[in-house]
C-alpha cells in the first residue's frame, strides 16, 4: 500500500499531507527529512482509525514522479484485515471463536504496533472468507 503525498515548502520547512489520511501531517527541514517523518505521521494517524474502529481509505492510484509512502507489508495486511472485520461488522470475540484463539490474539492482529506473523492474518482473513494474497511486482520511480 502506497500513499500518495502532498510536499510543499512551508517557509523553512516542508509540509507533508496525505490526501486519502488527512489526520497524517507532519514537516521537516529538507525533502527527506520530511519524508521520513511522514512514515511515522502515517502510522500515527493510522492508529487512531484502529482504535476508533474506522475503515482506513484506500490509497488513491499514484500519479507519475508522485511521492508517496509505502507501508510494511505487515501493517498493510492488518488495514485489510481491519477493514474487512469492519465491513462485515465482525467484532473480535466473533473472529477469535472462528480461528479457535482468544479475544486478546485478534486484538493483537489488529494492532498495527505489535509485530504479527503474516500467518495469523492470512488465517484471519481465510476466517472472514477472503484471502491474503502477496505478489511482487515492479517498484515504481519515486
Amino acid at each position: 500500500m502506497r500513499y500518495p503525498v502532498k510536499l510543499r515548502r512551508d517557509g523553512k520547512f516542508f509540509l507533508v499531507t496525505f490526501p486519502d489520511i488527512p489526520e497524517a501531517i507532519t514537516q521537516g527541514k529538507s525533502e527527506e527529512q520530511s519524508l521520513r517523518a511522514a512514515k511515522d505521521a502515517l502510522e500515527t494517524a493510522l492508529d487512531f482509525y484502529f482504535e476508533e474502529g474506522r475503515v482506513v481509505p484506500a490509497p488513491s492510484p499514484l500519479k507519475r514522479g508522485q511521492r508517496f509512502v509505502e507501508l510494511p507489508v505487515s501493517v498493510a495486511a492488518k488495514v485489510l484485515l481491519l477493514n474487512e472485520m469492519l465491513r462485515q461488522k465482525v467484532r473480535p470475540a466473533e473472529l477469535a471463536k472462528r480461528l479457535h484463539t482468544s479475544p486478546q490474539e485478534v486484538n493483537r492482529l489488529t494492532n498495527i504496533r505489535h509485530t504479527s506473523r503474516i500467518d495469523g492474518i492470512a488465517a484471519a482473513m481465510k476466517a472472514l472468507g477472503k484471502s491474503l494474497e502477496v505478489s511482487a511486482a515492479s517498484d515504481i520511480a519515486a
